[in-house]
């Protein structure tokens, strides 16, 4: 089993506050914490195995933990902790390093060496959850002098390949317990690759990455761009090079291993949105067409037509289909352009 999945709340009161220190000790690394809350502590934990790497999710109350250089010798993983807020406010300090959390933002810091970390309960931060991935140090191509500066400092996950890593992993966490052992490695590997071009970006360091990785995490960037401009009927190739300031071609050579053109994921897409909106009774008043050009599909033939080949029947039959809607007057006034 790649997944586990523990909830303090299956245990007697009395025990799972030392449950909860043991397993962090066990899924983390060997470390001191104390809480206020420790007579009633309510938490949960997940741990994904993913290959070489891990992926550890946390919901849990105030409290303090301390990795001492005592235990840092009684066992270490050898692992950086990137991890990724998601509710709550934390603190951070590591060295002469020292940061203060909120949900959205990333912190990085080493098993290797001594660490201090608080999960704060303050007025509408409520408990503390997150996202933690082990990377393997030797398995991350940065060197550790050029990471240290990056260690205890709060790291944007709010834009750029930040954003990119942060909805990777929450996705992760997401589908976890439905993934099976060669999905989840596949999943480790493209968990490597973003958080390595994640931190080469932070610490200036691109030239260690080797350069399958940089396109893995160039089509990451990609994808993202797509996803957040499918509204915008000027989105093509042309535009999508200038905004990460690559050539058009190097844009067609990354979808070169893919099986389809960058034109033609763009218009998937676009499709795959309307043919959900188009099944939501919330937007049956909306005309078909109107559907289309809120995804960029301007021209409501060219719209009825990508729609038919990709799914066999117009987009307004697709609608009465799927909704179950016989009679015309109960739907909007269609165009002759709506199918």
């Amino acid at each position: 089993m790649v997944f586990i999945e523990f909830d303090t709340a299956a245990l007697p009161q009395e025990q799972r506050f030392d449950w909860w220190r043991e397993a962090v000790g066990r899924g983390v690394a060997p470390t001191r914490i104390s809480s206020e809350r420790a007579s009633d502590f309510t938490a949960s934990l997940g741990s994904l195995d993913m290959g070489a790497l891990q992926l550890t999710t946390m919901a849990f109350p105030a409290l303090s933990s301390e990795r001492t250089a005592e235990l840092v010798c009684r066992g270490d993983p050898e692992t950086y902790e990137l991890t990724l807020i998601l509710d709550g406010a934390m603190e951070v300090s590591q060295g002469r390093n020292h940061a203060a959390l909120r949900a959205g933002d990333f912190a990085l810091w080493t098993s290797s060496r001594p660490y201090r970390g608080r999960a704060v309960s303050t007025p509408g931060s409520g408990a503390a959850r997150a996202i933690i991935l082990h990377l393997p140090r030797a398995l991350v191509p940065v060197r550790e002098a050029r990471l240290g500066p990056l260690f205890a400092r709060a790291l944007s996950a709010g834009s750029g390949i930040g954003r990119i890593l942060a909805d990777h992993l929450v996705s992760v966490a997401r589908e976890a317990p439905a993934l099976d052992e060669p999905d989840s490695e596949r999943l480790g590997l493209a968990s490597l690759d973003l958080a390595a071009g994640l931190l080469a970006a932070r610490a200036e360091a691109q030239d260690s990455i080797l350069p399958e990785t940089r396109h893995r995490v160039l089509l990451a960037r990609i994808d993202v761009f797509i996803q957040d401009h499918l509204a915008d009927p000027h989105l093509c190739p042309d535009a999508i090079a200038a905004h990460l300031h690559i050539s058009v071609r190097l844009l067609h050579q990354l979808f070169h291993g893919r099986d389809e053109t960058v034109s033609t994921a763009i218009r998937r897409r676009r499709l795959e949105h309307c043919y959900r909106d188009l099944t939501d009774p919330r937007l049956l008043t909306v005309p078909v067409h109107a559907i289309g050009a809120r995804w960029g599909l301007t021209s409501p033939e060219r719209f009825s037509r990508s729609f038919r080949a990709a799914y066999g029947v117009p987009p307004g039959e697709h609608r009465r289909m799927a909704l179950g809607v016989r009679s015309e007057t109960t739907l909007p006034a269609l165009s002759a352009n709506d199918g």
